[in-house]
């Protein structure tokens, strides 16, 4: 069977006094169609001030939400318990931390998020409802 991955970015929101510079995350558009078995590579490279930064990836199945697979941070990989190191892993290399999945099954079709944290932050304003 064929097997559609499709990656897409999150991209950083930050208020004037939180974004120090450009923070954002990109990954080539379109699909990546493999088969059953083979190993799939997911780009996605960023552009961040910091020093150290935290690289996530997600999955989001259709008709579902964004399920975290794994988050790279000061040179090691942490997984959560769904998604473990025999078929996922990320490496950094230089501004890039490509997603890989070995041994791909069916249920890897999905699409796959790459985020730089903080992945959302705001100016943290109240809303209040006026009566």
């Amino acid at each position: 069977p064929l097997l559609t991955l499709t990656g897409l970015s999150f991209w950083m929101f930050c208020s004037s006094t939180e974004c120090k510079g450009e923070e954002k995350v990109t990954q080539p558009p379109g699909d990546v169609i493999l088969t059953q078995g083979q190993t799939a590579t997911l780009k996605c490279t960023f552009s961040t001030t910091d020093s150290d930064p935290y690289l996530f990836w997600y999955k989001q199945e259709v008709n579902s939400y964004p399920k975290f697979i794994l988050f790279y941070y000061g040179g090691e990989v942490y997984y959560t318990s769904k998604f473990v190191k025999d078929r996922f892993d990320a490496e950094l290399k230089d501004s890039s931390v490509p997603l890989m999945i070995q041994d791909l099954h069916v249920s890897d079709s999905a699409v796959y998020y790459c985020a730089l944290r903080p992945t959302v932050t705001g100016n943290h304003q109240r809303l209040d409802k006026k009566l």
